[in-house]
């Protein structure tokens, strides 16, 4: 394959990637790039910084150009050209540029088409303040209207990472938003109590959140959004961000395989149903490393390295993709958003006898100042211990952690792994136990039976049964005074040896304190004094507060 001609579907992200390894494996290949945008190899997932003003330099935006891609690597690309149809037997593509139609010969051909965001054909759509944000293009008009026109009050359609990117640019424009969310919650990937720290963070910068209510309707008349509960929002500007479908009509028209995911099939070497055409990036699907189940993961970060793969593969190489965690992270004004693997949610969907930890700690050591709480979430396995995900959020230290875990979930470790990793620690940036080890010991505790833990959802749901466990404060009164589950009983965790003879013997007990470890402290206590059914609400009244549905009682 050295000399042979390498086309490339798509110059964004895995295309672009792909081309450049081509033309590094082999200097007699003709490579050629076929965009149908007017631009090449450009960082869309820094499109909604410019739109903040974070960015100020459009260029920087812009990676590379026709003049560069031929100048550095030799390689043709043309810019708005779209791919029309495969002829899979002749090996050859029908393009349409300004200059009319032709075919475009290949020997092996790289799909990298992407995806395109959904904008669901509800009435107004057409109005010229509604928005979508995908292309250097999208983001020139937005940026435009923006300045022309100065927009006072914004609408947000969906809570997802480019919906809340797009929250905060527009806030950061002075303009009042409003991110209205179909799903019960924001960022509806991740577990519902991330959902409400996300939306806690928004609304504490005048960002209003409206969620289980879906667009219905734009007027462009009177600027305005109807939404499906009834409600009339003011909105100057529109932007639709509810999920992005893979680009198929190409495949489809070529009749290659697809996922049971919707997306194009491709084998572990990326090779789609055709051995002449490989695929990269949000049009494929691939398999989740955790579940081993096919999904879609439209992230710039696994589609740079399947098309490294996809063209070392092309040009006869044998490097196999083993599939993606889903690793991704959002800013959300001063505080992040992070997870990797499986949700508490997906893992429990996917069969798993699921266990989880989470801890509330400050993110370096508590005598150093400037200390910024960090809620990290572990997923695991019962019985084997085996990590399947994390979240975190926070306002400091968050990236890091959930870096660490989708390491370890690379290498298929273990919470008792996770307990014994050797992790930088200085005062102003850990502490001697990392959060990921004190989430970690957590677990095992669990695991162990030495420290049992309930979620706030399952204690929710053992309240309603037939047997609802004592519920046992062990927090002191002035943090009582700020709310407690209703029904519970007050013992702070000092009295608790003193007064044992309060609580019932032949009754589950589930304790609370703040965020945990007093729980795991009284925990303790009531089995070593012989109480045998005694769980620790894991995350502690931080947690129960995020947890949809409990009987709270707020001071």
């Amino acid at each position: 394959m050295i000399g042979k001609n390498i086309l490339v579907i798509g110059g964004v992200a895995g295309g672009a990637t792909a081309a450049a390894r081509a033309r590094r494996l082999s200097e007699a290949a003709q490579i050629t790039i076929v965009e149908r945008g007017p631009y090449v190899s450009y960082a869309n997932c820094g499109l909604p910084y410019f739109v903040s003003g974070d960015i100020t330099n459009r260029s920087k935006l812009l990676l590379q150009t026709p003049e560069g891609f031929d100048q550095r690597y030799r390689i043709d690309v043309q810019l708005h050209t779209e791919a029309l149809q495969i002829d899979r037997a002749g090996h050859q593509v029908l393009v349409q540029s300004p200059a009319g139609q032709r075919w475009l010969p290949y020997d092996k051909l790289i799909l990298a088409q992407g995806g395109s965001p959904i904008m669901p054909p509800l009435p107004g759509m057409d109005a010229p303040h509604v928005f979508k944000l995908w292309t250097v293009p999208d983001m020139d008009r937005l940026d435009d209207f923006i300045r022309e026109h100065q927009p006072k009050q914004a609408v947000v359609a969906g809570g997802g990472f480019i919906g809340l990117e797009m929250a905060e640019a527009f806030a950061k424009r002075g303009i009042a938003t409003t991110v209205v969310e179909l799903q019960p919650q924001v960022m509806a990937l991740m577990d519902p109590e991330f959902g409400q720290q996300v939306a806690a963070e928004l609304r504490h910068h005048s960002v209003n959140v409206l969620t289980g209510v879906g667009v219905k309707a734009i007027d462009a008349a009177t600027r305005s959004v109807e939404l499906s509960d009834g409600t009339v929002l003011p909105a100057e500007l529109v932007l639709f961000s509810v999920g992005v479908r893979p680009e198929l009509a190409l495949v489809k028209q070529a009749g290659l395989q697809l996922g049971p995911s919707g997306g194009l099939q491709v084998d572990d070497f990326l090779q789609t149903s055709d051995a002449d055409i490989y695929a990269a990036g949000d049009m494929i699907e691939v398999l989740q490393r955790v579940s081993g189940r096919k999904v879609r993961v439209p992230l710039a970060g696994p589609a740079n390295r399947q098309g490294r793969i996809a063209a070392t593969n092309a040009l006869g190489g044998a490097m196999s993709y083993r599939g993606a965690l889903g690793t991704s992270v959002v800013k959300v004004f001063e505080a992040t958003a992070a997870m990797t693997g499986l949700s508490e949610k997906q893992a429990r969907d996917s069969g798993f006898d699921v266990g989880v930890a989470v801890l509330h700690k400050e993110h370096h050591a508590g005598y150093y100042p400037g200390g910024k709480e960090l809620t990290l979430k572990l997923v695991y396995e019962r019985g084997s211990g085996r990590l399947l995900g994390g979240q975190a959020f926070g306002h400091a230290g968050v990236e890091k952690r959930i870096d660490v875990l989708a390491t370890a979930l690379h290498g298929q470790m273990t919470v008792d792994d996770l307990a014994e990793l050797d992790l930088a620690y200085a005062p102003p940036y850990s502490s001697a136990n990392d959060p990921v080890n004190l989430a970690a010991f957590i677990a095992g505790n669990d695991l162990r039976g030495f420290a049992p833990l309930i979620t706030g959802t399952d204690l929710g749901t053992a309240l309603r049964g037939d047997h609802p466990p004592l519920v046992l404060d062990v927090r002191s009164t002035r943090e009582r005074q700020h709310g407690h589950l209703q029904g519970d009983l007050h013992i702070p965790v000092d009295d608790l040896r003193a007064r044992l003879d309060e609580l019932p013997r032949d009754r589950p007990v589930a304790v609370y304190c703040r965020s945990g470890f007093r729980g795991h402290l009284a925990t303790r206590t009531l089995k070593e004094s012989g109480f045998a059914e005694v769980v620790n609400v894991t995350g502690g009244w931080v947690s129960l507060q995020l947890t949809p549905g409990l009987p709270l009682v707020q001071g």
